[in-house]
């Protein structure tokens, strides 16, 4: 199993995978193929991203049943812990307020009275 993520790449990039893979999504792409197709697809997405941004997990036999890589700017980073691959998503200036004081403020926007 592979899927592809791809952000900020030409259209025509997009296209060429989906002879290939399946795109559920835009940008998302899935499929079943051989470790040879692989990283034929990965120099492919590699060289052709223009700028864009590439993540490439598939199934593997390891602890955590996949492997992943990345290649150019992508919004969320991969980090190595202790030989367990994790993503990192980088906080914005404006998300760094606790999850309570931003629920407060929507129930102080909304017209909705508390209790209901």
């Amino acid at each position: 199993m592979l899927v592809m993520m791809l952000e900020t790449v030409p259209v025509g990039l997009r296209g060429e995978l989906t002879r290939w893979l399946i795109e559920p999504h835009p940008g998302v792409f899935v499929g079943h193929i051989s470790a040879m197709v692989r990283d034929r697809l990965w120099q492919k997405c590699c060289t052709g991203s223009k700028g864009g941004g590439v993540v490439q997990i598939w199934s593997t036999n390891n602890e955590q049943r996949f492997q992943m890589r990345t290649f150019g700017t992508t919004r969320r980073q991969m980090v190595d812990f202790d030989g367990l691959q994790l993503i990192r998503v980088p906080v914005d200036p404006e998300s760094k307020k606790s999850v309570k004081s931003r629920s407060r403020e929507r129930a102080r926007q909304s017209d909705v009275p508390r209790g209901y």
